[in-house]
C-alpha cells in the first residue's frame, strides 16, 4: 500500500488547476475515510447488512 502522503500528492496532482482549498480538503477527507474503512474491514470491525437492518428496525 502506498503511503498516505504519496496517495494525497497523487490525488492533488490529478486535480484541475482551478481546484480550490475546499476541493482539496474534500478529496483528502475522502482518501482518509476510504483508508479507515479498509482498515476496519481488515480488522473485522464491520456490521453486516442484516445486523444493520435489525438495528434500524428496533
Amino acid at each position: 500500500m502506498e503511503s498516505l502522503k504519496q496517495e494525497a500528492l497523487e490525488a492533488i496532482s490529478r486535480m484541475s488547476d482551478s481546484s480550490d482549498i475546499d476541493d482539496i480538503m474534500y478529496r483528502l477527507y475522502v482518501i482518509d475515510r476510504v483508508r479507515k474503512g479498509k482498515e476496519a474491514v481488515q480488522k473485522g470491525s464491520v456490521v453486516t447488512t442484516r445486523e444493520l437492518k435489525k438495528e434500524m428496525e428496533s
